[in-house]
């Protein structure tokens, strides 16, 4: 019989339970057994729906990150913990620096852990850390304990942990420290953790080894044969997983790794499949992931049913089925969704739907097509209709993406003849200062938004609303001093969404959350069909702003490339083909605003590198068309007109070619969490353009201090020439209180007052 079982679920719960939860627990407002209780109801929930599996997991539910659980697991934590802290408050010090409002668990509070983007995703991890005092301990009780509860309600357990290479591969060193030195010690720390398993009767488990599918060194290659030779040896039966891309020049070293089973990717790597049948020992299992991880979109049943088939005769009860990675990426359920349009309704499934689509599969493996023939059937009608459709093709925007000439990626002069232009326009002071875009959504914006949306206020009522926080948060930046300012977005939901929803080719999902990182959620767009833009989407409230001050404010957008990468996207043209469509869209935008007068436009490209290949060899070809993007959407400006764009939480060091040919005069970027270090590529690399080093965790409820601002201005101007650096938060201010957000405003000033009279005697 063919076996099923799933990589992950969701964590956050149908209705973001989690997510209140946590925002409760950290204002104090609820006690901590609450929110594992709340924790406990939800894992139960997500075991209960894929009762249906062979294996539930066990271990993919965090109350933040799954790789910082790996850190608490290994006993590997910073020392500036405070060590007599509860497991949970510690987690929660490393991830944003306090646990809870005015807490005290952590003197002065923690500098939190640095985050990163999860390979390829949208969802951020908390990076590790390790220097030449890291030492392992194995801490498996929370692991355990969840074991024992999903034991306690009759379900067949397979436990999930982020393998010991992709641990160490993922980790920041602190130092000169051989990451692949420490290798053996974090080795034997797994081997009593799968002993540990074994005492609580686990089977099977399954250990995550992503780094696979990557360009792994020979270093590397041999650290994932030492580790699993010994592993192989614990009393219990482990399945290497693997997601995310084609393994190409791993195969091999994936088929021949001792250990009882191996998961691939069959959407991403599916030409490697026969390869993997073939190759693979007799007595191992084949895991193969047969549902779309990433995407929202219905399997075709049937033609996934026409090449499995042959593999199910051959592999027997060695086959097992799977989604291709974690459901981690997709929202929870989408029998919630009424208000969706029913015929786009019918092309989607989300990981519920996905996990019925895996046992149709089986179903129809074990039993023969006819024992599941209406499934089938259903599943066909909605491939075709979108197959179809007539809101899928659009011969007008077809037409004009083909007519797409290179004059249109280019500026009028270069960057030297622009920069003296601006600064004549301008007049801006050294080190400027500006935000990223968003201030805080408070409660009573959140509120309005939702009575706008369900009828209880009008438009005009509405409109006013909005003009009354925009002119508050240009008052406070006029206050405070900034000197180039923002009309704070108060009308916006999301930085993609809201864009989205003006645009053709977009649909909208009113519970399709998906966890960014901790209790940050993302409602991500649905790209169905050809892009255009209708109407102008942001040139009257940016004029509006605009006519409250005598100082610049930015027009705000979000930028083709994370438009694209922050959306589920068709699957049915090349993923350049749609961002050039967006590219125009954006574009379009760009010449209004400047025509109405606004002057610095910025053009948020946080999502850039994320969409990047995971092996390098690939990287061109991507950042080709992207960047292509990117500057068909921003140059068709003149020259005194100031493109910004944004990047956030990504390591650019390796891509610094690529983005210094985006061209943008100013590029702001996150550097506070790594102190700097994102900026040593500057000491080799000449970027010819403006930068603002985020100055500002604003993932932190932490305050930053002039002192730290300065100090961490200084080691920027140690690499980048003073004329050239502003200042500014590391993202949008959104998420922080305006209790939060004011001081640290008025510390980022008064350090830039402090750097102009220190840096230029």
């Amino acid at each position: 019989m063919i076996r099923t079982h799933n990589l992950g679920f969701p964590r956050i719960g149908k209705n973001r339970e989690l997510k209140f939860a946590l925002e409760s627990y950290w204002r104090s407002e609820i006690s901590q057994q609450k929110l594992l209780n709340i924790g406990q109801s939800l894992r139960e929930q997500h075991w209960q729906l894929q009762g249906n599996l062979d294996f539930q997991p066990v271990g993919d539910f965090s109350f933040y990150d799954h790789v910082l659980d790996t850190s608490i697991l290994v006993g590997n934590e910073p020392g500036r913990v405070n060590p007599d802290a509860n497991t949970l408050d510690r987690l929660f010090q490393i991830a944003r620096g306090q646990s809870q409002q005015n807490s005290t668990t952590c003197e002065h509070h923690c500098a939190a852990g640095e985050m990163t983007k999860w390979f390829d995703t949208n969802y951020h991890y908390i990076v590790p850390e390790i220097d030449n005092q890291t030492r392992f301990a194995l801490h498996a009780d929370n692991l355990l304990n969840q074991v024992r509860e999903a034991k306690a309600l009759n379900h067949n357990v397979k436990p999930v942990i982020v393998g010991p290479v992709t641990y160490l591969w993922l980790a920041k060193t602190k130092d000169e420290t051989n990451k692949l030195s420490l290798l053996d010690d974090l080795v034997v720390v797994y081997e009593q953790l799968l002993i540990r398993l074994a005492d609580e009767g686990v089977e099977w488990v399954q250990i995550d080894e992503p780094i696979l599918v990557t360009e792994l060194d020979p270093s590397w290659q041999h650290a994932l044969k030492q580790a699993y030779f010994s592993l192989h040896k614990t009393p219990v039966k482990l399945l290497l997983t693997t997601y995310f891309g084609q393994l190409k020049d791993n195969l091999l070293l994936a088929c021949e790794l001792p250990v009882d089973g191996l998961h691939i990717d069959a959407i991403t790597g599916f030409d490697e499949i026969s390869k993997v049948v073939d190759w693979l020992s007799p007595l191992k299992v084949l895991s193969l992931g047969i549902i779309n991880g990433r995407n929202i979109w219905k399997t075709d049943l049937n033609t996934t049913l026409d090449w499995l088939e042959p593999i199910a005769t051959r592999l027997k009860d060695r086959l097992w089925l799977a989604p291709s990675c974690s459901l981690l990426h997709v929202p929870v359920d989408l029998t919630n969704e009424d208000c969706l349009d029913k015929e786009i309704k019918s092309w989607l499934a989300f990981a519920v739907q996905k996990i019925e689509e895996l046992s149709v599969i089986a179903h129809a493996l074990n039993y023969g097509r006819s024992s599941v023939a209406s499934q089938l059937q259903h599943n066909a009608a909605a491939i075709a209709s979108r197959q179809h459709s007539d809101r899928v093709h659009n011969p007008v925007v077809k037409t004009r993406s083909s007519e797409i000439s290179n004059a249109m990626s280019q500026r009028q002069s270069d960057y030297k003849h622009r920069a003296l232009t601006q600064k004549k326009r301008f007049k801006l002071p050294l080190f400027p200062t500006t935000t990223i875009g968003s201030f805080p959504q408070t409660n009573a914006i959140r509120q309005a938004r939702k009575h706008y949306k369900n009828g209880q206020l009008n438009h005009s009522d509405y409109e006013q609303f909005i003009k009354s926080e925009i002119k508050h948060t240009i008052d406070i930046q006029e206050e405070i001093g900034l000197d180039v300012l923002v009309h704070g977005e108060a009308e916006r939901n999301d930085m993609v969404e809201y864009f989205g929803q003006q645009l053709d080719g977009y649909a909208f999902t009113e519970f399709g959350w998906v966890q960014s990182y901790g209790s940050r959620c993302v409602k991500p767009p649905i790209i169905y069909g050809d892009i255009s833009r209708p109407n102008p989407m942001t040139v009257a409230w940016a004029c509006y702003a605009q006519s409250l001050s005598k100082k610049p404010v930015k027009g705000m957008l979000t930028g083709p490339v994370t438009m694209l990468n922050w959306s589920f996207v068709r699957d049915d043209q090349p993923r350049s083909q749609t961002c050039l469509q967006l590219a125009l869209a954006i574009r379009d935008e760009v010449l209004d605003l400047e025509q109405a007068g606004i002057s610095i436009i910025q053009i948020d490209e946080a999502a850039l590198r994320e969409g990047l290949p995971l092996r390098q060899s690939q990287w061109q070809q991507y950042l080709d068309w992207a960047v292509t993007s990117f500057k068909i959407s921003a140059n068709g400006v003149s020259d005194s007109t100031q493109i910004h764009t944004h990047m956030c939480y990504s390591e650019f060091n390796d891509i610094i070619d690529a983005i210094a040919n985006m061209d943008a005069d100013v590029i702001t970027i996150e550097t506070s969490r790594s102190d700097m270090e994102l900026l040593d590529v500057f000491n080799e690399f000449n970027y010819p353009n403006d930068i603002g080093p985020g100055v500002y965790d604003i993932h932190s409820p932490n305050i930053p201090s002039v002192e730290q601002i300065v100090s961490l201005m200084t080691l920027a101007a140690e690499r980048i020439d003073i004329e050239k650096l502003w200042l500014n938060p590391d993202c949008g201010l959104k998420t922080r209180g305006w209790d939060e957000v004011t001081p640290a405003l008025k510390a980022l000033v008064s350090a830039s007052h402090s750097l102009r009279k220190t840096l230029t005697q």
